[in-house]
């Protein structure tokens, strides 16, 4: 079984994975709360002889499935989970399918049965060679504001990986060689003492007046960080009324930076802060750390294989029908091809690519055509919990076209694609990206050992896990 046949393989066994996404699309979770898309992953590959391992690292929606044995171990770290107040059907038009409820706005339905269809793939082909090697899919929850791979990082789980791949639903197909940032999750709750508001208002001690003048701090603080540094916050509990003096109150703020050290740093002056405004009110400041993500650390020699592997395969053909769809959606959200031109230099650095090799593509609705990694220095504002998976084993982030060029992230459009042949198309597309740079990885041990000259040169201080001993991941009980 060469390469071209197991291409051939996941296209003519494509059904299963497609029919499984689509399963999970419909019945979107929150995260540490996926039970019927961990359950139904799990089955499937336990169906297909991998061995299971639930609830891991302390978490009841995480899994490991297993295949195989001996060198190399190769990872692939699926997601599941979907994101509140994203509920879409899957057509051009913005309609929910329930208001209010989730969906799957960065097509995680996609992401893990991908990273699944890889696994699978890799497997069939190191047994139809008799080759030796270990195949490992990780079911990791809360990729959305939690932080699955961290836990599980923290746990070991990944130490006897060689590489690992992951890949993320685009609106364009290349091997990314950018970055994320890294982020740090803290609520801040001050207590303080109720009172009359109108009648005795200095006998009060207002919670809420600590977290407006923190908020204040933090803003007049944004002048004073680093490029890197974003912070952006939400108040979750202001008080019970106005006529009450607030003797609880909360701010929920994500701290991200690129580099560790300054991601550390803009933490402690973020917490100095806290504690100044619990000074100026006489309140009490509480600080809860909940989790924590690292930033990615991409691996040239994998992207640079990956891209090898598009070659073979080929771009991504859409036909007519599909096209439209993706015109329509276009249109709903005002996006015209100047803004394409914009979408793709930002991915792939414009001082690397002629615009030659974009301009045939700008007028096209939907972009099936693989680019290289070209995208080096880039460093993307969001953050995800790849980050620690990829500071502890090479790994590499691929990207691959599920959606138009004008669909925003964490948004309806992207959640009307999931389910749909255009997202069906870029999930297998992936999978085959992973499958066949793999099987190189298992052919050729060379480049494992050049991946991983390469990590230990990018941290030559070494790596730590973000999350503090003491914090677990939060557990709830399947629904009845």
């Amino acid at each position: 079984m060469n390469k071209q046949a197991v291409i051939h393989w996941l296209e003519e066994n494509q059904k299963p994975f497609t029919d499984l996404s689509d399963a999970i699309w419909d019945q979107p979770e929150l995260g540490y709360k996926e039970f019927f898309a961990s359950e139904a992953q799990a089955d499937f590959l336990a169906e297909r002889g991998f061995q299971i391992q639930k609830d891991v690292a302390g978490m009841n929606t995480a899994f490991i499935a297993e295949w195989g044995s001996g060198k190399p171990v190769i990872g692939f770290a699926g997601e599941f989970d979907a994101l509140g107040g994203l509920s879409q059907k899957a057509q051009p038009e913005k309609e929910p399918v329930e208001a209010g409820a989730p969906g799957h706005g960065c097509g995680h339905n996609l992401l893990g049965v991908g990273c699944m269809a890889a696994a699978v793939g890799l497997k069939e082909w190191l047994a139809a060679n008799g080759k030796s090697g270990t195949v490992r899919y990780y079911g990791c929850p809360a990729e959305e504001g939690g932080a699955g791979k961290t836990f599980m990082q923290r746990e070991g789980l990944f130490n006897d990986l060689d590489v690992a791949f992951n890949y993320h639903p685009s609106s364009i197909t290349c091997a990314s060689k950018g970055s994320n940032v890294g982020v740090n999750h803290i609520r801040y709750q001050f207590h303080g003492k109720t009172a009359h508001a109108g009648g005795a208002p200095y006998e009060g001690r207002s919670a809420l007046d600590a977290v407006e003048l923190m908020n204040v701090g933090v803003n007049y603080l944004r002048e004073h960080v680093t490029g890197d540094v974003r912070m952006h916050y939400v108040i979750t509990n202001g008080g019970v009324a106005p006529n009450i003096v607030p003797d609880e109150a909360e701010v929920w703020y994500y701290l991200r930076a690129h580099e560790p050290k300054n991601l550390s740093e803009v933490t402690e002056r973020v917490r100095k802060i806290a504690n100044g405004a619990a000074m100026m009110t006489e309140t009490q400041m509480e600080e809860i750390f909940e989790s924590a993500t690292s930033s990615t650390l991409p691996n040239f020699t994998l992207a640079d294989l990956q891209y090898e592997q598009m070659k073979l395969i080929g771009p991504i053909v859409y036909t007519e029908e599909e096209k439209e769809f993706a015109r329509t959606v276009n249109a709903q959200l005002n996006f015209a091809a100047d803004k394409a031109r914009g979408m793709i230099h930002k991915w792939i650095l414009s001082d690397e690519i002629k615009e030659e090799m974009i301009e045939k593509y700008l007028d096209e609705p939907i972009i099936g055509q693989y680019f290289p990694s070209l995208n080096k220095g880039r460093i993307a504002g969001g953050s995800t919990d790849v980050g620690d998976l990829s500071r502890t084993v090479p790994c590499s982030m691929l990207v691959t076209t599920c959606y138009a060029v004008g669909a925003p992230g964490h948004s309806w459009a992207i959640t009307a694609f999931g389910r749909t042949s255009i997202g069906h198309k870029g999930m297998m597309y992936a999978a085959k990206t992973m499958a066949l740079a793999a099987i190189e990885c298992v052919e050729h041990p060379e480049i494992i050992e050049k991946a991983r000259v390469e990590l230990r040169k990018a941290q030559p201080n070494g790596y730590q896990n973000p999350i503090h001993a003491g914090i677990v991941p939060p557990r709830f009980d399947p629904p009845a």
